[in-house]
C-alpha cells in the first residue's frame, strides 16, 4: 500500500475534488448554523413551557386535537363538580327533615307518657291540669319544630313541596328525586289535631291511641328520608369517582412529565450554547477573505 501524498486534498466519494467557495454575500455556514439553533431555541421554549405550566399541551396551539379532547373532559369533570354540589345540598335538606322528624318523634313519645298519666281516673283534677299544660307545651312544640325545619328553601315536613330532586349526571338529564313528609299536625302522618288536650280524662284516654298512631307513622316516614338520603349520598360517592377517574385520564394526556422535561431542558441548553458557539465560528468565516488580498 502506497503513501497518500501530502497535501492534496481527499476525493470525494464521487472522486471530486470538493470545490470551496468564498463569498462575502452568502454565508452558508452561518445560515446553516443558524437553522439549527433556531431550531433548538423552539425545542427550548417548549420544554420550558412544559416545566412551567406542568402541562406538554396548554393550548390548542400545541396539539389541537388532544386539547380538544382535554377541554370536553373538562367540561364533564365540571358538570360533575355540580352534580357533587346538587346531591350535598339534597342530603342537607333531607338531614335537616330526619332532625326534625327524630324530635317530633321524642315528643311524641312524652306525649304518650303524659296522655297515659291523665288517663289514670285516680288522678285529682289539679294533677291533670298540671299535666295538660305539659301536653299543651310539648303539642306546640311540634308546630315550632316543623315550622324550622327548613334548608335552602326546602321544607320537607311542612307540606310545603312533595319531594326534593337532585342531579346525576353532569348533562343534567337524570336525577334522584326523594319524597317529602308530611308532619304537620293534624296530617296524615301525625294525625294529633292543633288543639288536642288532655283536659280530661276521656280526652287523654282518647289520645293516647292517636299517638302510637303518630309514633308509628313518623317512625315509618323517618326510615322513608334515611332511604332518600343514602341515594344521594351513595351517588355523590359515584359521581366523584368519576370526576376523580376523568381528572386522571386529563392528566395522562396534557401533563408533562417533569423527569423527562428536565433532562430535555439540560441537553437542549448544551445544544443551544453548541449552537452560539458555531454561529459565532461560521459568521467570522468571510474574515478570512481578507488574508487573499494581503
Amino acid at each position: 500500500m502506497g503513501k497518500k501524498p501530502k497535501g492534496k486534498t481527499p476525493p470525494t466519494q464521487n472522486g471530486k475534488t470538493p470545490n470551496m467557495t468564498f463569498s462575502v454575500n452568502t454565508n452558508t455556514g452561518a445560515l446553516t448554523a443558524l437553522q439549527y439553533l433556531n431550531n433548538t431555541q423552539a425545542q427550548l421554549t417548549v420544554t420550558q413551557s412544559a416545566i412551567n405550566s406542568g402541562l406538554k399541551v396548554a393550548s390548542a396551539r400545541d396539539d389541537g386535537s388532544i386539547f380538544a379532547i382535554a377541554q370536553n373532559q373538562r367540561g364533564a369533570v365540571a358538570g360533575y363538580s355540580a352534580v357533587t354540589d346538587s346531591l350535598s345540598r339534597a342530603s342537607s335538606a333531607v338531614d335537616v327533615a330526619l332532625s326534625a322528624g327524630q324530635s317530633i318523634s321524642d315528643l311524641l313519645i312524652q306525649l304518650k307518657t303524659k296522655a297515659l298519666s291523665a288517663a289514670d281516673q285516680a288522678l285529682d283534677t289539679a294533677s291533670r291540669q298540671a299535666l295538660n299544660q305539659d301536653f299543651v307545651a310539648l303539642r306546640d312544640q311540634i308546630s315550632t319544630i316543623v315550622t324550622n325545619a327548613q334548608f335552602n328553601g326546602f321544607n320537607l315536613v311542612d307540606g310545603s313541596t312533595t319531594q326534593i330532586t337532585a342531579l346525576a349526571s353532569a348533562d343534567g338529564t337524570r336525577r334522584i328525586t326523594t319524597a317529602a313528609q308530611n308532619m304537620k299536625l293534624s296530617g296524615s302522618i301525625v294525625t294529633v289535631a292543633t288543639t288536642a288536650s288532655i283536659s280530661t280524662q276521656s280526652k287523654a284516654s282518647t289520645l293516647v291511641a292517636t299517638l302510637q298512631t303518630s309514633l308509628t307513622n313518623v317512625n315509618a316516614a323517618l326510615a322513608k328520608l334515611s332511604a332518600g338520603v343514602k341515594k344521594f349520598s351513595i351517588q355523590a360517592t359515584f359521581s366523584q369517582k368519576l370526576a376523580d377517574t376523568l381528572t386522571a385520564g386529563i392528566g395522562q394526556l396534557v401533563d408533562a412529565n417533569m423527569a423527562q422535561a428536565s433532562a430535555s431542558l439540560q441537553s437542549l441548553q448544551v445544544k443551544q450554547q453548541l449552537g452560539v458557539q458555531a454561529l459565532s465560528i461560521a459568521n467570522q468565516a468571510p474574515q478570512t477573505i481578507l488574508s487573499l488580498f494581503r
